[in-house]
């Protein structure tokens, strides 16, 4: 499961740097969306063997159904909260202005409005990322090694 977050976070990573121009960018999304679709991939078996493997075999369809709501709910309030980062700042030109000296802009500069909120809000996820890995060490229990 740490690993699939390792995965998704620096899939964004890669998709974050919207300071670049168009060409260069282009490459970084489809490796970073590439690897976003390996690191949930590699997130989502092992998250719902967790969550499902202490359970009687009469609930495991009752947990099943928490699990998949908790985590649709998850996603949910995820997108939500990004989605407000991003059109809190996009639409005030002047909302991260303090960007401008940390990250210079090439190409396009109308835009840098857009361009900045997506840094933004793209970095809020890493950080629940972050947030995920924490929750996972803190709390899944480690796996025993069984010998044959």
């Amino acid at each position: 499961m740490i690993w699939g977050c390792l995965i998704t976070g620096l899939a964004i990573l890669l998709v974050s740097p919207a300071n670049l121009l168009l060409p260069d960018y282009r490459i970084l999304a489809s490796v970073g969306y590439t690897l976003f679709g390996v690191g949930l991939a590699f997130y989502a078996t092992p998250s719902t063997d967790a969550a499902l493997s202490n359970l009687p075999a009469a609930q495991t369809d009752s947990g099943l159904g928490i699990y998949k709501m908790a985590s649709s709910l998850g996603a949910a309030f995820g997108v939500a909260i990004s989605a407000a980062i991003f059109s809190t700042l996009s639409g005030d030109s002047a909302s991260a202005k303090w960007l401008d000296g940390v990250i210079t802009f090439l190409g396009r500069q109308d835009n840098l409005a857009v361009r900045e909120a997506a840094i933004v809000a793209l970095g809020f996820n890493v950080l629940m990322v972050a947030v995920a890995i924490a929750s996972i060490m803190l709390t899944v229990p480690k796996g025993t090694k069984t010998q044959a």
